[in-house]
Order: C-alpha cells, then sequence, then structure tokens
C-alpha cells in the first residue's frame, strides 16, 4: 500500500484549501471515464445522442443515494444548497433527468439541456457560443452544469437566483428552446403517461411549470464532481499532482494572483468568489457608453424578467453583463467569476467563449486584461515567464475529477498543441510593463513588441 505523507505548504493561503476527506477511494483503474466528443456520434446541433449521453452518464457511477451528502462535501454545507421545497428523492432525480434530456421541451424537438450541457463534453458544449432551435446562435458561452448546485446566482449575469429557477429559463428563450410560454412547454409533455406519473409520485401533484425547474434541478444537483488530483493532494497524497502542478498552484496564490478571485475552501470548493467583474474581455470589441444607451432605452420599454433574459442571450446588449441585472455602472462588463473545478474539460473559456485554450486565459491575464474605463481595479499585469505560464495550466489540470482523467488528458494535449501554434492574446510588452495600458489608444501606435 502507497504510503500517504503530510504536505507542508509555504504559502499561508494554502492551508485554508480544501479540506475534509476525500470521496471514493476507488482506484484509477476502476473508474470509468466519459466519451470524449471525438468518439460520439453528433446529432443535429452537434451534440451526442441522447443514447450515448446516457450510456456514458452510467459509467460516471454516481452516489446511489441521492437523499445523502454528495460523497466529500459537508451535510451541513449541503443543507444549505438544497431547498426545502426541493429536498432530494429519487423520484424527483428520476423525473429531473427524463427532462432533462427530453427534446420534446423545445419548439422544433431538436434541443433539450443536454444539447448545450453534453455529458461527453463535460456537461458543456465545448463551443464557443450555443446553438438552439433553427440554429440560432446565443450570444454567451454555456457554463458546465457540473457542480452548479454549489453556485450562489447562476447565469454569467446573475440574473437567476437559483438552480430551480435558471433550469426553466431556457426552455423559454426564443434563442434556446423556444417554448413561446409555460403552457406550450407543459402541453408538449402532458401526454405522456410517464411524466403524468412522475410528477405525482415526485411532488405529490398534477404537473406544473414550477416543478418541471424544481425536477431538472433535482437532477443537477447529483451533478457533484469534486474528486480531483489536487483534492487528493490537499488532503496528504503528495505524490497526486506533479511538481510543475505545485509550482503552479505556488504561482495561483502569489504572484498570477488567481486566489483573488478564485478562492477554495471547505465550504465553497469551486473555486469561485460569486462575484461579478470587468476583466476587460467584452472591452476588446464593444463600444460600452453606446451599449448602455440602447440597454437603458431597451429595459425602459419592458424589464421583464422575460425581455431580460432574452436580450441577455440574443443581442449585443448581452456584452454589458451584470449591468443589465443591476444598472449599476460599476457593473458594466462584469460577468460571475465561473468556477474553475474541472476547468481542463469545459473550455472554450470567459462569457463569450473567445478564448480556446488555458493559455490564452493566462496571456490575457498576464497583460492585464483589456484597458477599458470599467476594468476591475485588481486587474493588473503579472509579468509571468512562459515557464510560469505552462506551471499554472499544469495546475490548473489537477483540478478535473478523475473520473474524467481521460478527456482531461486528450484536452490538454489539443489544447497544448493549438498553444504551440497561436496565442493571440499574448503581450509580453504589456505583461512586462514596458507598454502601459491606454498608451496604444493614446498615441495611436501599433504594437511592435506584441509576442517579443
Amino acid at each position: 500500500m502507497k504510503q500517504k505523507t503530510m504536505v507542508r505548504f509555504r504559502n499561508p493561503v494554502m492551508l485554508t484549501l480544501l479540506g475534509g476527506a476525500v470521496a471514493g477511494g476507488l482506484a484509477w483503474s476502476l473508474l470509468a471515464v466519459a466519451g470524449s466528443p471525438a468518439q460520439a456520434p453528433q446529432g443535429k446541433h452537434g451534440d451526442a445522442s441522447a443514447e450515448q449521453q446516457l450510456a456514458e452518464f452510467q459509467k460516471l457511477r454516481l452516489q446511489p443515494d441521492v437523499t445523502k451528502p454528495p460523497a466529500g462535501l459537508d451535510a451541513a454545507v449541503w443543507a444549505a444548497y438544497v431547498p426545502e421545497d426541493n429536498q432530494m428523492t429519487p423520484e424527483r432525480v428520476e423525473l429531473g433527468r427524463k427532462l432533462y434530456f427530453d427534446t420534446r421541451l423545445s419548439r422544433d424537438n431538436s434541443v433539450s439541456c443536454a444539447t448545450c450541457h453534453d455529458v461527453t463534453r463535460g456537461f458543456t458544449d465545448q463551443r464557443a457560443v450555443s446553438e438552439g432551435i433553427k440554429g440560432q446562435l446565443g450570444k454567451r458561452n454555456a457554463p458546465t452544469t457540473l457542480n452548479t448546485a454549489l453556485l450562489q446566482t447562476f447565469f454569467w449575469d446573475g440574473r437567476s437566483p437559483s438552480l430551480d429557477h435558471q433550469a426553466r429559463q431556457p426552455i423559454l428563450n426564443p434563442v434556446e428552446m423556444g417554448m413561446p410560454d409555460e403552457a406550450a412547454a407543459l402541453k408538449a409533455i402532458a401526454d405522456v403517461a410517464e411524466y403524468q406519473e412522475g410528477f405525482k409520485k415526485a411532488y405529490g401533484r398534477e404537473m406544473n411549470y414550477e416543478d418541471v425547474g424544481r425536477a431538472i434541478a433535482a437532477f443537477e444537483r447529483t451533478l457533484v464532481f469534486v474528486d480531483s488530483p489536487f483534492r487528493r493532494f490537499v488532503n496528504g497524497d503528495a505524490a497526486a499532482i506533479s511538481a510543475q502542478a505545485r509550482a503552479g498552484f505556488e504561482l495561483f496564490n502569489g504572484k498570477a494572483r488567481c486566489a483573488a478571485c478564485h478562492q477554495m475552501n471547505p465550504s465553497n470548493p469551486l473555486g469561485t468568489d460569486n462575484r461579478f467583474h470587468n476583466v476587460g474581455v467584452s472591452a476588446r470589441h464593444q463600444n460600452f457608453e453606446g451599449l448602455v444607451k440602447k440597454a437603458l432605452k431597451a429595459l425602459a420599454e419592458g424589464a421583464t424578467e422575460k425581455k431580460l433574459d432574452e436580450l441577455a442571450v440574443g443581442t449585443d446588449l448581452s456584452e454589458l453583463g451584470r449591468f443589465m441585472v443591476t444598472r449599476n455602472r460599476s457593473e458594466i462588463g462584469s460577468f460571475r467569476t465561473p468556477q474553475i473545478l474541472n476547468v481542463g474539460i469545459t473550455g472554450p473559456y470567459m462569457h463569450d467563449g473567445s478564448m480556446a485554450t488555458l493559455w490564452d486565459v493566462m496571456d490575457h491575464y498576464n497583460k492585464g486584461g483589456e484597458a477599458n474605463p470599467f476594468l476591475d481595479g485588481g486587474i493588473e499585469p503579472l509579468a509571468l515567464s512562459e515557464e510560469e505560464i505552462d506551471q499554472v495550466v499544469a495546475f490548473l489540470f489537477t483540478l478535473t475529477d478523475v473520473r474524467f482523467a481521460a478527456e482531461n488528458q486528450r484536452q490538454y494535449e489539443l489544447q497544448k498543441a493549438t498553444a504551440k501554434k497561436q496565442r493571440p492574446f499574448r503581450d509580453d510588452a504589456m505583461a512586462l510593463r514596458k507598454k502601459l495600458p491606454f498608451e496604444q489608444q493614446v498615441t495611436g501606435g501599433k504594437d511592435k513588441d506584441k509576442g517579443k
């Protein structure tokens, strides 16, 4: 038996991270791995078929007793994330599972939750932005449904307060699943006998739209995947991650400043501060002031929940982020800090999916983001070397649950190969402060030093 050794941390921030027992104890050789996109047959929207996804889902070997907290999470912490009116039961989870994969909830019977949150693709679609009915493309990247049970707000702009509420919105969005109203969504499944019986068993009442959302959310609360090599490392297995990744962890908490927004602790293992920040992504191609004028006009005509959802998904006003919800100028271009668990398999990155690799993400932050009047005060050049960027990326790939080990390695190799060919966000002059923010705009000069 391999002897565990205690891991000593030089950085005191590390001592707060991810306490508690590690789930499972299964050997890596016994863990089934979800299939990769390259192996999965593609449907109309590029997603794997429902049959393929369900087959891969069964291999993930989730905790069989859904009434208990997921392995690796404290019972008191878990209880805080499960609503009183939607406690976990097998009937609710099973009902939600069926709804999650059911294309009948879309207007043209082609889109389900699993279209954009594909089991074989890290419960995302691994596309820059998602495709809905009639081949329409939205304006935002689809976040993973892995570990969403532990988030505090939902969607990139936080416009939804709960997982149960969030689950109902895409069904009615004209770009996503396209149902005109709640009644139409219910009518699409009203005559299905297993649903008629399923809702009564799960909630003790006739089918209604709120319970559609509750059931889907109950299923999504089973998707807790926190058993990563890094978690095993923190819990005493010094050999769980490489020396390169350990160096990256030091940088993550220090020079790279990642932990300023991506904190991890026993009650919040996701690596997000659940706050909203302008990190400059939208600033590359948007006139914020012009968009604000359009947004205020559109919201003045009706700021309903449905209208806000449509503006966020289907128009360029999406780039205003949290401002669309709060109308607070300080939140122009701000988006929710995403979780970083399983980040290796859930690219591309940022709210618009504009960054293909984690090297792109690091390049963006290394140069201090994109200068704009609303840039978060914590974003500044980092002066990271190429070796240090590689180390942080290596660390980030240790945050993926071991059940996705094969896909994680596949993505690492793909991203590494892509990064060798192109680094569109790299700007060493900015990173090393040889050039200052706004300098190019003021002087009208070209980036002669970019990438050198």
